[in-house]
């Protein structure tokens, strides 16, 4: 058996170095630090996603998006960002259709947000707060059972 430098082996195949991809919550908070590199940064959004058909979502885009800026870093396209269509988007960073409603309709954020916004709500994503959505769960059911309580012991 003869030994071979990688670059040696580079020019006679197509070699590879193995690399681990990213998982959704580091290709999440790689998107929300691209953004925060200009957080007054004006985007637009996607146009009333609620009224598309599923296939038109799948192809949505906007010149501008905080999907466009995803796709023009080289670090999140390496990992598989085919490109700043909604549905590849959606499929690459594993988003809810709820989530990618929030973050990216016009009729959630108006036809442009700041990237330092969009980053934060990202983050929110990537790294929800458990105790505090189940805090303000109980909160809302004590409020709402409140009226149905003084009514019968009150």
């Amino acid at each position: 058996m003869e030994y071979r430098t990688f670059d040696q082996l580079r020019r006679v195949a197509d070699v590879h170095a193995e690399q681990r991809s990213m998982s959704r919550r580091e290709r999440l908070e790689r998107w929300a630090e691209v953004l925060e590199r200009e957080p007054s940064r004006r985007l637009r959004s996607l146009g009333e996603i609620e009224f598309k058909t599923k296939e038109e979502r799948q192809v949505m885009r906007a010149d501008g998006s905080p999907l466009t800026v995803a796709f023009h870093d080289p670090i999140l396209r390496a990992e598989g960002l085919a490109s700043d269509r909604l549905g590849d988007a959606v499929s690459f960073f594993q988003l809810t259709d709820g989530q990618a409603h929030r973050l990216l309709c016009s009729c959630m954020n108006g036809w442009s947000m700041l990237a330092g916004t969009t980053a934060r709500r990202i983050n929110r994503i990537a790294n929800p707060n458990i105790r505090l959505r189940v805090a303000a769960g109980l909160t809302a059911a004590a409020l709402a059972a409140a009226p149905a309580a003084m009514y019968f012991f009150g």
